[in-house]
């Protein structure tokens, strides 16, 4: 029984298989392009191999909020062109960068162009998705960014960024919803706005 079960998966899972293919550059930048909001759950495998999972906002251009499930109660809020990091465990302000030195600024920018000269480092095809690795190509000493893509239809499935001290944070998302609205209030980095 279980060989014929095995057999039907095979059967009903091959064609998806089989029509797989690697998607373009102007594929991709059309998609993160028409991309305005989205939500999904996340899992995130710190460069300690530590675990983390919670929430993920996007509103492009230029916004994303993580908002992680306890206990890590921590916030990350990109939005009015600054990434702040605030640990709801710790006495420390805030950390604050600019969003334009951090790998992400590549799918949040205005207008996302992955032909643009310099930009991708890496394109290729494992056969299931499409892994694309970007950097910024006035500013590589910021780190990369690897997107991991699904055709048909294109969706996010995945990044990891390769920060410039030599780490690496992977991001594994759920099924994005996109279209919702979303409230301005969860993107405010303000102290008091990032740990709502």
């Amino acid at each position: 029984m279980k060989q014929i079960a095995f057999a039907l998966a095979l059967t009903v899972c091959a064609p998806a298989a089989w029509a797989a293919e690697k998607l373009s550059l102007n594929e991709i930048s059309g998609y993160l392009n028409g991309m305005k909001t989205a939500q999904t759950s996340f899992t995130q495998i710190n460069d300690d191999g530590s675990l983390s999972t919670g929430t993920l906002y996007i509103h492009r251009p230029g916004r994303m909020r993580f908002e992680y499930d306890p206990p890590d109660v921590g916030t990350v809020v990109a939005g009015a062109g600054s990434v702040v990091i605030l640990d709801k465990k710790s006495n420390q302000p805030p950390e604050t960068y600019p969003l334009r030195r951090t790998p992400l600024s590549v799918i949040l920018a205005r207008r996302v162009n992955l032909n643009q000269a310099n930009m991708v480092v890496g394109h290729g095809f494992d056969g299931t998705t499409t892994i694309v690795q970007t950097q910024d190509p006035e500013h590589p000493d910021y780190g990369s960014l690897e997107l991991m893509f699904t055709d048909n239809p294109v969706e996010l499935r995945k990044w990891v960024v390769h920060d410039n001290g030599g780490g690496r944070t992977t991001v594994i998302l759920g099924a994005l919803e996109t279209g919702m609205k979303l409230p301005s209030k969860l993107f405010d980095t303000s102290s008091n706005g990032a740990s709502r």
